[in-house]
């Protein structure tokens, strides 16, 4: 395995297929109670030392990296071969500074700019006041001097007490983003990482791992979505989303637990036909999605950083897709740029087609890392069409990625996330 080595009506009427939408109690740790599992738990749970130290998941099943020969794998073109296309221009220039605080913006459409604020309240108007003598003046011949007369004195008047006004809370900053590097097309480059991209932090038979996650707009703004082989087993505990992680900077917008329900169960939406037939059979169904709790100050995860809109049935072939990850061997995120094939594999334990994508540089640590297009370098979101994982769970060599396709299975399940993670 290369990655892991390392609705309800109302909610459907919101998809447009072929379009986009409109907008482990181990670790060395204590137990965190079933019911207890809350930003602050996972803040004390997962220290910067801690995630520093996390590592991919390790080797699986048959099929995957670990324990498929290199070659048994059928030939894969070069990375250059998949782009004839020149330089990418990423176009605007990204802005430096944060921008300025807005409301959050409609549940479908994440990039569009909130309400103006309230107008500054004015000052209170200067009183003009009575120029002073000149003492070094002369005395003017025709004017007698005469003591001056005595000012009467003011009647006061009663100052009303003021209400007391309850503010609301401010709301979140949308963060600054750094500047998206250019390269040549299928050359991948670590930089400063995206806000809505993060790592993906669990707890697993005793170990401490992370993949790559990203937010994906709902209407409940509590979405996050990855590859489901990094979430299977009933023994994934403690998961938290943290966006935009960096080894030198690794929470800069908090840290995001995944819900969990009474029963203590992690609030994941995965196809049963994964579940049940494994991460070979059912690979062209490597997907899932996990409601996250709010962050430390209470803000939802999409009201923070923003959220990529979901589209299905857009086809495999792509002229610019954008994917980013979070490898293993670097303390900083991966993105690269690239044109997508479709891939029918012809091996029938892995049946399927799937998207594929020659990046340099993805080993163990990116599953679930998003394909974007048409990604935005003003808010840093764009459509997700794919995320790291499917064929051989995303493919077994570092410079090829592939994504499950996203058809009409990936829009239900979707819609089985969004009724199930309601805000309350």
């Amino acid at each position: 395995m290369r990655r892991t080595l390392t609705v309800a009506a109302a909610a459907a009427a919101l998809l447009v297929s072929a379009g986009p939408l409109p907008v482990a109690e181990a670790g060395g740790a204590a137990p965190v109670a079933a019911g207890r599992w809350g930003a602050h738990e996972a803040e004390s749970f997962w220290t910067p030392e801690r995630m520093a130290s996390a590592r991919p998941l390790p080797p699986g099943p048959p099929g995957r990296r670990a324990a498929a020969p290199r070659d048994a794998v059928a030939p894969e073109p070069p990375a250059n071969s998949l782009a004839p296309w020149g330089p990418w221009d990423p176009g605007a220039p990204v802005p430096i500074a944060p921008v300025a605080p807005a409301p959050p913006p409609p549940p479908l459409r994440p990039d569009e700019p909130g309400e103006p604020g309230e107008a500054g309240v004015p000052e209170e108007p200067v009183r003009p006041v009575d120029p002073e003598p000149d003492p070094d003046a002369a005395p003017s011949p025709s004017v007698t001097p005469t003591a001056p007369r005595p000012k009467p004195t003011p009647t006061p008047t009663p100052t009303p007490t003021p209400t007391p006004v309850t503010l609301p809370a401010p709301a979140p900053v949308r963060p600054a983003l750094p500047r998206i590097p250019a390269a040549g097309p299928g050359v991948g480059q670590d930089f400063g990482g995206l806000p809505v991209v993060g790592r993906m932090f669990l707890v697993k038979g005793g170990g401490s791992y992370f993949c790559t996650a990203s937010v994906v707009a709902s209407p409940g703004r509590n979405l996050i979505i990855s590859a489901a082989h990094c979430l299977t087993g009933a023994d994934t505990q403690q998961v938290a989303f943290v966006p935009q992680y960096t080894r030198a900077k690794p929470r800069p917008f908090g840290i995001f637990p995944v819900l969990r329900t009474a029963a203590g169960r992690s609030k994941i939406w995965i196809d049963q036909r994964y579940r049940t037939q494994g991460v070979n059979r059912a690979a062209a169904l490597d997907v899932a999605f996990a409601q996250v709790g709010p962050g430390p100050k209470g803000f939802r995860v999409q009201d923070v950083v923003g959220g990529n809109r979901l589209v299905t049935g857009a086809g495999y072939a792509h002229a610019r897709a954008t994917l980013i990850g979070h490898p293993s061997t670097a303390a900083r995120p991966r993105l690269c740029v690239n044109r997508t094939t479709k891939y029918t594999s012809t091996d029938s334990r892995i049946p399927g087609s799937f998207l594929r994508i020659a990046c340099t540089g993805y080993p163990g640590g990116t599953s679930g890392g998003p394909f974007l297009l048409r990604l935005d370098g003003r808010t840093g979101t764009g459509d997700v069409v794919g995320v790291i994982g499917g064929w051989k769970t995303g493919g077994d060599r570092p410079d090829v990625s592939y994504s499950s396709y996203f058809g009409a299975d990936i829009r239900k399940l979707y819609e089985k996330a969004v009724a199930g993670a309601k805000a309350p």
